[in-house]
C-alpha cells in the first residue's frame, strides 16, 4: 500500500510538471507554480544629484552612476522592476531649488517604474514635480490633485502584477501650519486601505512606499493587505530586510549612494522566498554616457547662475571687509603659516576648478573664506585673496584682530578643535572624518 501509495504521488508531480512545462511552452505559467521576480529599490535621494567627491569613503552615488547600474543590471534581467519611495529633493540651500530641477529631469532618463512621493518632493509645490513626467504616486491625494499623482501603479511582469503605493501622512504636512491653506491629502486611510486589500485579494504583489517606520504605518493603516512595505530610509546604508508580521520591510539607506536588490520567488502573488542585496555605486562605476549633456547643461546653469550673483555681490558690496586674508596673517604668524602653505588647506580652490566645481556655492563655501558672507569669497577676480581653506576659514573673520595687533581676539579663539573643523568636515562632506587622524597634517 505504501508502494502504490509513494508511486501515485510521484505519477502526480509528474503530471504537475507535465502540465506546468506544456502551460510555459504556451506563454503561460500556472498560478500555483513559483515565478520570479527581481525588485530595485531606493529611498529619500535628499538633492544629491551626485556625491561630493571630497573623500573616498563618501564618494558613492550619484545619477550618472546609477543610470550605469540600471543598464547592466537591465541587460540582466529585461524584466525587473525598479522603484523608488521619493524624497529625491532639497530644499535647504540658495542652488537647491535649480538642482531639483536637474534631478527630476535625470530621472526621467532612469525610466524608474514608480515613485512615492515625500512632502520634502513638494518644497517647490505639486505643479514643480508633476510637470516632470515622472510615474509619481500618490495613493491619498485629494481628488483635486488626482490629475496630478496616480493613486497606484500597476506594473506587469510576466504572469505577475506588482501594485505600487504610497502613503503620504497628513500629520506630517507643512500646510498644517498655515492659514487658510488645505492640505494636498486626505486625512481619512479608508480609500487606501480598500485599495490594498483589493489588490492583494487580486494576487497582486502589493508594494507600499512611505517616510513612516513600520510600526507607525501598522498602527495607522495596518498590513494585513501589503506584501512589501519600504519604510523610512536610514541614513546612507541600507538595513536588512526584516518580517513584520506577513510583511517584508525593507529600510533602504539616504543620498543616493547605494541601491537595494530583492530577488524573490512568488506564488500566487505571495513571496515563498527572496534574497537581498546592497548594490554600491562607487568611483570606479562609470557614469553614464547617454547623461552627459545634461550634466554639462546643469553646471552651465549652476555657472551662470553664480556669475549673476557675483554681480549683484559686487554693486551690494561696500565699506571694508572682515576679512584680511592670509597674506595679513603671515606677518605675525610665520611658522603656523608654513605648515598651513604646505597643507591641501591651501590648495583647496584650486582642486575645485580640477573637477569643474568653483562655480558650484555647494562646494565654494567650503573651500573658500567668508563664502556667503559679508565680505567674504565670490569672485576669484574681485576676491582672489580668499580662496582656499585659509586661516579665517578655520578661526574667524581677522580684521578687528590685525587692526588691534592682535589685543582682540579671534570670533573662535575659544572654539575646540573639533568645533572649528566640523565648519566644514560634516558627515555628507567627510564621513570619514577623525580629529586624532586629521589634526596632525595641519597641526600648528
Amino acid at each position: 500500500m505504501k508502494t502504490i501509495t509513494a508511486r501515485t504521488a510521484v505519477g502526480r508531480r509528474v503530471g504537475w510538471w507535465y502540465t506546468a512545462a506544456l502551460l510555459c511552452c504556451l506563454g503561460l505559467t500556472p498560478a500555483w507554480a513559483a515565478q520570479p521576480l527581481t525588485l530595485i529599490y531606493s529611498g529619500n535621494l535628499d538633492g544629491e544629484l551626485e556625491p561630493c567627491g571630497c573623500s573616498d569613503e563618501g564618494n558613492f552615488g550619484g545619477i550618472k552612476r546609477r543610470a550605469t547600474l540600471l543598464a547592466q543590471l537591465r541587460q540582466q534581467q529585461p524584466q525587473l522592476v525598479v522603484v523608488s519611495a521619493g524624497g529625491l529633493l532639497s530644499s535647504e540651500g540658495p542652488g537647491d531649488r535649480l538642482k531639483s530641477e536637474y534631478i527630476l529631469k535625470g530621472y526621467k532618463m532612469l525610466a524608474v517604474d514608480a515613485v512615492g512621493v515625500q512632502w520634502r518632493d513638494l518644497a517647490y509645490g505639486p505643479d514643480f514635480i508633476a510637470s516632470a513626467g515622472l510615474p509619481w504616486v500618490l495613493s491619498n491625494a485629494r481628488d483635486d490633485h488626482g490629475k496630478a499623482f496616480a493613486a497606484q501603479r500597476y506594473l506587469r511582469r510576466g504572469q505577475q502584477f506588482i501594485a505600487f503605493f504610497s502613503w503620504l501622512d497628513p500629520a506630517a504636512s507643512p500646510l498644517r501650519q498655515m492659514r487658510g491653506e488645505h492640505s494636498l491629502v486626505t486625512e481619512s486611510a479608508a480609500g487606501l486601505q480598500a485599495a490594498l486589500q483589493q489588490s492583494h485579494q487580486a494576487g497582486h504583489l502589493t508594494v507600499l512606499a512611505t517616510d513612516l517606520p513600520a510600526e507607525q504605518v501598522a498602527e495607522q493603516l495596518g498590513l494585513g493587505a501589503v506584501d512589501i512595505l519600504i519604510e523610512r530610509a536610514g541614513y546612507e546604508v541600507y538595513a536588512e530586510p526584516r518580517q513584520l508580521g506577513k510583511t517584508l520591510v525593507l529600510k533602504p539607506g539616504s543620498r543616493g549612494m547605494r541601491l537595494g536588490r530583492l530577488d524573490l520567488e512568488l506564488q500566487a502573488g505571495r513571496i515563498q522566498h527572496w534574497q537581498h542585496q546592497v548594490l554600491p555605486m562607487p568611483a570606479s562605476m562609470p557614469d553614464a554616457p547617454q547623461l552627459q549633456a545634461w550634466y554639462e547643461e546643469y553646471n552651465a546653469r549652476v555657472k551662470a547662475e553664480y556669475l549673476q550673483r557675483v554681480e549683484r555681490r559686487k554693486l551690494e558690496e561696500s565699506g571694508q571687509s572682515p576679512f584680511v586674508g592670509e597674506e595679513a596673517c603671515q606677518s605675525c604668524h610665520k611658522a603656523q603659516y608654513q605648515v598651513w602653505s604646505q597643507s591641501q588647506h591651501a590648495t583647496a580652490y584650486e582642486d575645485l576648478e580640477g573637477v569643474n566645481k568653483a562655480f558650484d556655492p555647494a562646494c565654494i563655501q567650503c573651500h573658500t573664506v567668508g563664502f556667503n558672507q559679508p565680505g567674504g569669497f565670490f569672485d576669484i577676480n574681485v576676491t582672489g585673496h580668499l580662496m582656499g581653506v585659509q586661516c579665517e576659514s578655520c578661526h574667524g573673520a581677522g580684521r578687528a584682530h590685525v587692526d588691534s595687533v592682535g589685543k582682540k581676539a579671534l570670533p573662535n579663539a575659544a572654539w575646540p578643535k573639533q568645533k572649528v573643523c566640523a565648519q566644514c568636515h560634516t558627515q555628507p562632506h567627510s564621513p570619514g572624518f577623525d580629529l586624532s587622524t586629521y589634526w596632525p597634517k595641519i597641526a600648528h
